[in-house]
């Protein structure tokens, strides 16, 4: 017989966005209860995405700096090098950040709950613990968070030995000789530009004439640049027509224009999926679009007004920093506290290798917007401390309103880009003029300097329009 047990606010998944909410909800003062099927805390972003292939991307980048240091070093991997060796610190990194989690959600007063949850109604969630005991809990409002996994396209057969998904890559007992990668999106260009840098022959496949979409096409195209230059391949603009293991040493990835491409190893990388198939939201009578995505409005809220849905569930790009803001901005609406416009700057940061950042209007938005914005770049071979650190092949553009007075957009790529976005990001929020980033000082040297050369182009710009039109 089930036990009932009343919330103020239930949270399903205790991944960033489920746990942001939880702990917006308690420090409000309300009883909260979070439902993780998992083991532990924090879901694929910790144990099987941005924890575990960040740390991989250290191995890589640190490996990297040892060849650059010196060509007497003469170093590099060994062929069978085992991805075990290259994942040293993961185990400690993953135990510590579970560690803080817990911390918090007990500093906190939140009953965490292990187990499978799904609707019985639009007000009761029962819970299915792994010894078959059930119970029913209650609450006020309900946050759905149970994030998504790799989707697995029929006509590809995944084996997670030779073809694999996001979640099974790091499985590999041994770095291979080769790897094509289907995909042009966030995880096909993060993990096929580490495992290029790693010295992996890697080929990056994708029906898109150029990867990454969602982002500013000048960073994208030296993006690939880096990625080329690096070892690997980028094939835009094609079909995949089949996908084969030759049951000896090879998979088989034929285009549709007859080129066929042999690899020891594949990432099947073309989206994620959200996990809502056994949260029977029919229940609940909330519906979800063609895309199996809930649909929600600015403040996440599904069309049953006590019930929201954050993360990966919601439309946009599947970041862990959006789906933490929308937890956050999820529970204070529903708890009538002020909800903040911090959604309408929220960085892009990407992984990639050299990494990219984005906040705000890029150039083609703020073209679509604007008559003849005016765009200031900072190539990185420009700034001293690029060149001492033998990455000058970067870029910072900033973004400005016609009249060259007002900030629109920051984009970046480059080392440190993704921590040089929130300088722009600031600014933004602040409603910084051009001339301030001038009228500051930035330490020397430092990447922050791209900021004052940028503006320093715009300024440029202004003085000749100026001059055009007294002309």
């Amino acid at each position: 017989m089930s036990t009932t047990s009343t919330y103020d606010i239930i949270v399903i998944g205790g991944g960033p966005a489920g746990q942001k909410a939880a702990v917006q909800g308690a420090k409000a003062g309300k009883r909260v209860a979070l439902i993780e099927r998992e083991r532990g805390i924090g879901g694929s972003c910790v144990y099987r995405g941005t924890i575990p292939s960040k740390t991989l991307r250290e191995s890589a980048l640190h490996l990297d700096q040892l060849k650059r240091a010196g060509e007497a070093l003469q170093f590099t991997l060994k062929p069978d090098t085992q991805i075990a060796t290259l994942l040293s610190r993961l185990d400690n990194v993953v135990q510590a950040h579970d560690s803080f989690m817990s911390q918090q959600l007990r500093r906190n007063g939140i009953s965490l709950f292990h187990g499978r949850a799904h609707f019985l109604s639009e007000h009761i969630i029962e819970m299915q613990t792994v010894d078959g005991a059930r119970q029913q809990l209650t609450a006020d409002t309900i946050i759905i968070a149970t994030g998504s996994r790799p989707r697995a396209p029929k006509e590809i057969p995944i084996d997670h030995e030779h073809i694999l998904d996001s979640d099974s890559l790091l499985s590999m007992m041994y770095l291979p000789q080769s790897l094509t990668v289907l995909g042009g999106g966030v995880i096909a260009c993060e993990y096929g530009s580490i495992f290029s840098l790693l010295g992996v022959e890697v080929t990056l496949i994708d029906r898109a004439q150029y990867p990454l979409q969602f982002m500013d096409r000048e960073l994208v195209k030296q993006f690939v640049q880096s990625f080329e230059h690096q070892g690997g391949r980028y094939l835009g603009g094609r079909e995949i027509a089949e996908v084969r293991w030759d049951n000896v040493a090879h998979v088989i990835t034929v285009l549709n224009d007859g080129t066929t491409i042999k690899s020891e190893k594949m990432l099947v990388a073309l989206g994620r999926q959200s996990n809502v198939e056994d949260l029977n939201l029919s229940a609940a009578k909330i519906s979800v679009s063609e895309k199996g995505l809930i649909p929600t409005n600015q403040y996440c809220q599904t069309d049953i007004p006590h019930i929201y849905a954050v993360g990966d569930m919601a439309v946009g790009p599947a970041l862990a920093s959006k789906a933490m803001e929308e937890g956050r901005r999820a529970v204070r609406h529903a708890l009538n506290l002020p909800v903040g416009d911090a959604a309408s700057t929220i960085p892009l940061g990407i992984y990639t290798i050299p990494e990219m950042g984005s906040i705000g209007l890029d150039e083609k938005g703020a073209q679509e917007r604007y008559k003849d914005p005016l765009i200031g770049r900072a190539k990185f071979e420009e700034v001293a401390r690029a060149q001492i650190s033998g990455a000058g092949h970067g870029l910072l553009k900033m973004v400005a309103d016609p009249e060259g007075e007002h900030l629109l957009g920051v984009q970046v790529v480059g080392d440190s880009a993704t921590e040089l976005v929130h300088i722009g990001q600031l600014a933004l929020q602040s409603s910084a003029t051009i001339e301030s980033f001038i009228d500051n000082i930035f330490n020397f040297p430092t990447y922050a300097e791209a900021y004052r050369i940028a503006a320093l182009d715009i300024l440029g710009q202004v003085a000749k329009r100026r001059a055009a039109k007294a002309a």
